[in-house]
């Protein structure tokens, strides 16, 4: 799966369902490659599209629940995958790792934001 399937699903996951071009918009690529990108991802059963119900003239791509589970698989063995890594380091190494992390959340969320306010 290509890093823009998985970042979609992890987005749908994230925010619910949306239009097509919102999510072009927000994983940085054209709406007609995020059509055939959903398109695919529709025919893997990972996505679905639905009415909006508040306007009819609408559609939303959704998760499906094979779709949900793969990003929860997804999010798992990432992880797995740093869980392993930090049992490679030295006791000092991850007293500076737990020392970081309020200032990683704080990066995380000004991140967060910042999507936001570039998505509208």
């Amino acid at each position: 799966m290509s890093l823009t399937s998985a970042a979609t699903l992890a987005t749908l996951d994230k925010t619910g369902p949306r239009r097509i071009t919102d999510l072009a918009v927000t994983e940085g690529v054209t709406q007609p490659a995020m059509t055939v990108l959903v398109r695919v991802m529709e025919e893997s059963g990972l996505v679905e599209r639905k009415g909006d119900p508040s306007d009819k003239r609408v559609t939303l791509v959704c998760l499906t629940e094979a779709g949900a589970s793969y990003v929860r698989t997804r999010r798992q063995a990432g992880v797995d995958a740093y869980a392993r890594l930090i049992d490679e380091l030295t006791g000092d190494e991850v007293e500076a790792l737990a020392a970081a992390l309020p200032a990683l959340l704080r990066l995380a969320e000004l991140e967060s934001h910042a999507r936001e306010e570039s998505d509208r």
